[in-house]
């Protein structure tokens, strides 16, 4: 391999981590498994798979390379949740769907396509803060109170 495509490599994997790093970054505040490192490494992970796979120039093993990093992290994320299920409640579903996202993340970085996947980063990091954004919360309890005189009124 040429010297710049490893310069070109090693943007892509600062802009990965950052990225990976930015999403991971709630998780780690808020105390779950999945944290700063997980995120940063799932995300320049699938940023150095894509980018290599890119760079065969032959389309059909690129998507494969991708499809597998789909199919893998979709695992990753069952085991997660599985994991995660002691109880009769589900839990892990945040941060299962957060990794399929952050690696799809690292994917767009791999292919160039950074602004993609900053707007995607800003996009996830919102969504994992929403449940504490007084907005969010007021129009949540609104909702419940809404199902609890349903369910009374039954």
């Amino acid at each position: 391999m040429e010297i710049r495509f490893e310069l070109i490599m090693v943007v892509k994997l600062l802009v990965a981590f950052a990225l990976g790093a930015f999403i991971g970054y709630d998780r780690e505040k808020q105390g779950k498994d999945a944290g700063i490192r997980t995120y940063a490494a799932i995300c320049f992970g699938a940023t150095l798979f894509t980018a290599i796979a890119d760079e065969f120039k032959d389309v059909a093993a690129a998507s494969r390379i991708i499809s597998n990093i789909v199919i893998g992290i979709g695992f990753l994320g069952a085991g997660i949740i599985s994991n995660s299920n002691t109880s009769n409640n589900t839990h892990g579903l945040t941060t299962a769907a957060t990794v399929w996202c952050t690696a799809a993340v690292g994917v767009a970085v791999g292919m160039d396509n950074f602004i993609i996947a900053t707007v995607a980063s800003l996009m996830l990091y919102f969504l994992l803060t929403l449940d504490r954004q007084r907005w969010y919360i007021r129009w949540k309890n609104k909702i419940k109170r809404e199902k609890e005189k349903e369910d009374k009124s039954i």
